[in-house]
């Protein structure tokens, strides 16, 4: 028997420990795509206790808590951190099986030196132990970072932000760990939502482009594409959600006028206007950003706020999001072929929240490597994702692209979070694909050349994202 959360933890086989341990383990981290905060990192921030850190935020944590029967008091309410603390750790010894368990496991054993499985009897002694840690000097959000050994962050922001923290970081030479934003602009695309009408005043603002029709709104989109260039973006990302739009070229309506329509006039848009427009908008960002070199990552199959009860209470990002499964590779197989036909596909990252779409995608990916950039393929399928974000998940997912593509040039993992404790996510993936990679090793699918398996590895963990993003 294996002991709980030991070295061997994952690796079943002696050609996964060699390549975790001697290879994998210690490459540092790209975490070229997450949701921490900027802000915390400029500042540095401590945190109050283990709660604020682990879930203040953390809508994975709220719906495994629901599922255990917790009430929302405990969860999002008024109850003390200590409660909602105590709360958690009474919902862990029915989480066997899910990645939270081990995910939570390892954050207590890597930055809290904390071996003891967390449970309502283990709870007191705990919380104790990792407040008397956060309350130490040398604990802040970058002392996490450094410990962690994360080389690149790429945080979320919206083209309206200032980037007055990166900014900061970036001229601050007692911090090491890069800090870029990433392009993510999304309300400027939703025009079928609320706000999109006072988003577009304040892009305008920002920018100092009075924006009166497509060509304006192009020109302050530009701007601030320029503005997040000289900041050291190198990638844009596109929440997608449910629905994959795409419109043919010969479109019956011009997206100025319907841009005009909505904007100018106030109107709504019919949902056939909606997708033009939208489809139109990602031509324009795939162009732009092709020009940059950057990696656009396109994110779908999220069907978003399914309980609406509970949407009103508490808002977005908050456990409420679900699997849509309709699927959209058709119209995503058009979009691409729109933007390859206009020369505006740039080095793309697909990532469905689906599992049922893995084969699809990596067969989607096939159809258009076409051109190389820099010896490297121009389309990638994106790690296991979210709900997929787990052992089977992952293993699945790195299957049936190797089944399908070409799996060396994998860009491998990235973290998805809003928590700083989450960097152990690449640990669990590295345990993860060493294992997977040696178990085809020595099941005689793949020759025991061991500098070529090291390789592998190491382009997987590290290499291939360095390269693809220019790092």
């Amino acid at each position: 028997m294996k002991r709980f959360i030991g070295n061997n933890f994952l690796l079943n086989t002696e050609t996964a420990k060699t390549l975790y341990h001697v290879y994998a383990k210690r490459l540092p981290i790209l975490d070229y795509h997450c949701h921490v905060s900027p802000k915390e990192i400029a500042e540095n921030r401590h945190y109050a206790n283990i709660t604020e850190l682990w879930l203040g935020s953390d809508h994975y944590k709220w719906r495994a808590m629901r599922s255990c029967g917790i009430s929302e008091r405990y969860i999002t309410g008024d109850a003390s951190d200590y409660e909602k603390f105590h709360a958690w750790a009474s919902c862990l010894p029915f989480l066997i099986g899910n990645p939270l368990y081990a995910w939570s496991h390892l954050e207590l054993k890597n930055y809290f030196n904390c071996s003891l499985p967390l449970s309502e009897d283990t709870c007191d002694e705990i919380w104790t132990l990792c407040n008397e840690r956060l309350h130490r000097e040398d604990f802040g959000v970058r002392d996490i970072i450094a410990t962690s050994g994360v080389e690149v962050i790429c945080t979320t922001d919206d083209p309206c932000d200032d980037l007055a923290y990166h900014d900061q970081l970036a001229f601050d030479d007692s911090f090491t760990t890069r800090v870029y934003p990433a392009f993510r602009p999304d309300k400027g695309l939703n025009i079928e939502r609320e706000g999109f009408r006072s988003y577009i005043d304040r892009l305008s603002a920002i920018s100092g482009v009075t924006i009166t029709g497509m060509d304006s709104l192009k020109e302050a989109f530009r701007v601030r594409l320029d503005y997040f260039e000289a900041h050291g973006c190198r990638t844009a990302d596109h929440g997608i959600d449910n629905t994959v739009f795409f419109m043919l070229p010969d479109m019956p309506s011009h997206p100025d006028t319907i841009f005009k329509k909505v904007y100018l006039e106030g109107q709504n848009p019919t949902a056939r206007e909606e997708e033009i427009f939208k489809t139109e908008m990602l031509r324009f960002f795939g162009k732009e950003y092709r020009r940059r070199g950057w990696v656009m990552q396109l994110h779908f199959g999220v069907l978003r706020n399914a309980n609406t009860r509970m949407f009103r209470d508490l808002g977005t990002d908050t456990g409420f999001d679900v699997i849509d499964g309709r699927g959209g590779m058709v119209k995503l197989a058009g979009l691409l072929d729109l933007l390859d036909a206009s020369e505006a596909l740039p080095k793309t990252i697909l990532y469905s929240i689906n599992p049922s779409d893995n084969a699809s995608v990596g067969a989607l990916i096939g159809a258009f490597q076409n051109d190389s950039v820099d010896g490297l393929p121009r389309l990638y399928q994106g790690s296991a994702w979210w709900f997929s974000d787990n052992r089977r998940g992952m293993e699945d997912q790195m299957t049936s692209l190797a089944n399908l593509s070409a799996f060396g040039r994998f860009p491998g993992m990235l973290t998805d979070s809003r928590s700083f404790l989450s960097y152990t996510r690449h640990e669990y993936f590295r345990r993860i694909l060493c294992n997977l990679i040696g178990n085809w090793v020595e099941q005689g699918e793949y020759p025991c050349d061991m500098t070529r398996l090291a390789q592998l590895v190491m382009d997987i963990c590290y290499n291939n994202t360095k390269k693809l993003f220019g790092f």
